[in-house]
């Protein structure tokens, strides 16, 4: 007995990267198919189970047959359940899924709700869950509505800021166009409060703030919308201003103070980064990190152990690598990095990660997957610490 809790437990901390043999396997989770399959979530439920969900139609926001699916795969398995519908409202696009699991154990879904085939005109829809660890199928949903907001400031903010990234961009006249667009938009309320948009997990802090990282297209930055009461009623943040940052990641520092990671939209070509310390509400000065980015969405979490991982495209052109970086020093340097994928510009594409750590402390990433020739599906792959750490 003793030698089997000895074997057990050493097999769990190199399952958690505290020192052993390099852990890592993947699989599509569904055929690769001639449709457009992409932006994925994943998330573990109390059982074990691994939920994930995608878009899945004929286009992005101008197609009106494009849904929300889902697949899930219990403990122990290798093959996923046949995907299956998680939202849909008939007739419009329904896009960018972002899931989050409260403590006291209910699954949340967002997703934009696309009106007019425009970026601009998303709804931020919401539904949740209570049952939804059942054998087979969907979850079972108990409430959904549409989440309007009314950003932090937003109108005055925006505008003084805006206005002072002009001299920034006098070398690149289509990102000031864009921005003397958004500093015209910004006097429009209707414009100001519809079009944000999910993309990357919810946040909930210790204290039991929710925080919803949402951008928009329109006036390419980035909002926080927050709830203190676990949906019941929202309110937001100021916008995180730089030039083009959007899709946030957010993290959550020893020190309370919290970390957005954010995609560049914009000229720089790198990742974007600011930092509240009022949970959520007022940010920093957003700057760029020197790590490439391609215009693509990047994902960190923050790992039991206290190191992070981020998973992104390090390109300034193309998504054909797909990488992940580890930290433990909360992102002041990322010394270890391993390609999850890897191939020539125009053989495929692999972007919009969604990575989580397992209670066994493997980490779990789900991203968009396409090559040339084959199609497109959604890849999983599961691996440790220590597989990042032979990268290098």
């Amino acid at each position: 007995m003793r030698s089997i809790l000895l074997v057990t437990l050493l097999g769990l901390l190199q399952t958690a990267g505290f020192g052993g043999t390099p852990v890592f396997h993947s699989e599509l989770i569904f055929p690769p198919q001639n449709i457009h399959n992409h932006s994925s979530s994943i998330v573990e439920t109390r059982d074990g189970d691994l939920l994930v969900c995608w878009y899945h139609g004929s286009g992005e926001r101008t197609a009106d047959d494009v849904k929300i699916l889902g697949s899930r795969r219990h403990p122990g398995q290798t093959n996923w359940e046949s995907p299956f519908v998680m939202a849909d409202v008939p007739g419009f696009p329904d896009t960018n899924p972002a899931m989050v699991i409260s403590p006291a154990n209910k699954l949340f879904i967002f997703w934009a709700n696309i009106v007019a085939n425009q970026w601009g005109t998303a709804l931020l829809r919401m539904k949740t869950s209570t049952d939804f660890e059942q054998a087979s199928g969907p979850p079972r949903w108990n409430w959904q509505e549409v989440i309007l907001l009314k950003p932090l400031n937003f109108e005055e903010g925006f505008v003084q800021k805006a206005a002072g990234l002009l001299p920034l961009v006098k070398k690149h006249p289509e990102f000031r166009k864009e921005i003397e667009e958004a500093i015209c938009s910004a006097g429009n309320k209707f414009q100001r409060r519809i079009g944000w948009m999910p993309r990357i997990h919810p946040l909930i802090l210790p204290s039991g703030r929710m925080l919803v990282p949402l951008y928009s297209d329109v006036f390419s930055v980035s909002v926080i919308a927050i709830s203190d009461d676990l949906g019941k009623t929202w309110s937001c943040s100021e916008p995180l201003l730089g030039i083009g940052n959007v899709q946030p990641s957010l993290v959550l520092k020893k020190n309370g103070t919290i970390a957005a990671f954010m995609r560049d939209n914009g000229p720089g070509l790198k990742i974007q980064y600011s930092e509240s310390t009022d949970q959520g509400v007022h940010w920093s000065k957003v700057r760029y990190l020197n790590i490439p980015n391609p215009g693509s969405s990047v994902d960190v979490v923050a790992l039991k152990n206290g190191h992070w991982v981020m998973v992104c495209n390090n390109t300034t052109d193309g998504r054909n690598r797909l990488a992940v970086f580890l930290s433990e020093n909360e992102g002041q340097s990322w010394p270890w990095m391993r390609y999850l994928e890897n191939v020539k510009k125009g053989v495929g594409g692999y972007s919009y990660p969604s990575v989580i750590q397992a209670r066994d402390g493997s980490i779990h990433v789900t991203y968009s997957w396409s090559e040339r020739g084959k199609g497109q599906s959604i890849k999983h792959a599961q691996f440790n610490e220590d597989w990042i750490r032979k990268g290098n």
